[in-house]
C-alpha cells in the first residue's frame, strides 16, 4: 500500500499552520444560509456549509466538549445523527457520549486541528465514556481542560483493557449500521480488535483505519441527496477490511512517513462558497 509524500503529510497533520483565508472563516460566529434548504458545499477537505445548525451542549446521551473552540455546527443531518445515536446509548446504557469537533459556523478551512470538518458533515467523538457526565452536567472548565484519554497502551499498538470495553464496539457498529454513515476513521488497532472479534457484519467496511484516532473515532456522513453541490468521498472498498491492507497500517512504511519538503498548498474552495463567506 502506497502513498504519495503529500497525502502522507497530509493525513498526519493535525495542527498545521494557518492560511489568511483559514482564519476568514474561523473569525465568522454566526451561520448564513443562501438557498431554501441547509447545502454542504464541496469536498470535506475543500468546502463550506449553508443553513448549518448548532448541536446544543447538553442533550439526551451526549455532552458537547471544547465549546470554546466555536465548532459546533454542522448540517441538520449530522445534528440529527448525533441526538440518535446518543439516544440509542442512553436506552442501551451504553454510556454518555462527549462530542468534540464538528463545524464551524459556515464550515470552511480551520487555524488547525483539522483539514476535513469543512462541510458539516464530520464530528469527533471521545472514546471516553466518563462516569461523571453520566450523573450531572459537566462544568465550563471541564469541557474545556479534560483530555480524551487514548484507548491504546502507552507507545504501543495494544488496546488499554482499561480504557476500552463492549460498549464501544456496540457505539461504533450501531454508528456504522445507519444508512447516512459514509464511514468512520479509527486508530488502525482499534480496526484489528474490531475485526478479530467479527463475525460476517458489512458495518466492518465503514470502519476505516487512519492515522491518530486513539482517543476519539471520527464519523463522516455522506452528501444529503438534496445537496447537489456536496462532492463525496470515493466508494469504500467491497472488502470489510480485515485483510492484508490492515497490516500495512503496523509496518515501519506507515508510522514513518517521510515530511515533505514544504507544507501542502490549501485546497481551492468551490465558487459557492465565496457567497457563503460573504453572506
Amino acid at each position: 500500500m502506497k502513498f504519495s509524500v503529500f497525502i502522507l503529510l497530509l493525513s498526519i497533520c493535525s495542527e498545521c499552520s494557518s492560511s489568511p483565508a483559514d482564519n476568514n472563516w474561523a473569525m465568522i460566529k454566526q451561520a448564513a444560509q443562501i438557498d431554501d434548504s441547509a447545502q454542504s458545499i464541496g469536498s470535506y477537505t475543500a468546502g463550506c456549509l449553508s443553513g448549518a445548525v448548532t448541536l446544543p451542549q447538553n442533550g439526551t446521551g451526549y455532552q458537547l466538549m471544547r465549546t470554546t473552540r466555536g465548532r459546533s455546527y454542522g448540517h441538520p443531518d449530522l445534528i440529527r445523527f448525533i441526538e440518535s445515536i446518543a439516544k440509542t446509548a442512553h436506552l442501551q446504557h451504553w454510556g454518555v457520549l462527549l462530542i468534540g469537533d464538528l463545524g464551524q459556523p459556515r464550515g470552511g478551512p480551520t487555524p488547525s486541528g483539522h483539514r476535513s470538518h469543512q462541510t458539516g458533515l464530520d464530528v469527533d467523538i471521545w472514546y471516553l465514556l466518563s462516569q461523571q457526565a453520566a450523573t450531572r452536567s459537566l462544568a465550563f472548565n471541564e469541557r474545556e481542560t479534560w483530555s480524551a484519554p487514548s484507548v491504546l497502551v502507552a507507545k504501543s499498538d495494544a488496546i488499554d483493557d482499561n480504557q476500552w470495553s463492549t460498549a464501544h464496539e456496540k457505539i461504533l457498529e450501531t454508528a456504522a449500521q445507519r444508512p447516512e454513515v459514509d464511514r468512520i476513521f479509527v486508530n488502525p488497532s482499534v480496526k484489528r480488535l474490531l475485526c478479530a472479534r467479527k463475525s460476517a457484519h458489512d458495518w466492518l467496511r465503514k470502519i476505516r483505519p487512519w492515522w491518530g484516532h486513539d482517543d476519539h473515532f471520527h464519523v463522516r456522513l455522506k452528501c444529503p441527496l438534496n445537496n447537489k453541490n456536496c462532492t463525496g468521498q470515493e466508494p469504500l472498498p467491497e472488502s470489510d477490511g480485515c485483510d492484508a491492507s490492515l497490516a500495512w497500517w503496523f509496518s515501519e512504511e506507515a508510522k514513518t512517513p517521510v515530511p515533505a519538503a514544504k507544507k501542502p498548498e490549501p485546497l481551492a474552495l468551490p465558487a459557492l462558497c465565496d457567497v457563503v463567506l460573504k453572506k
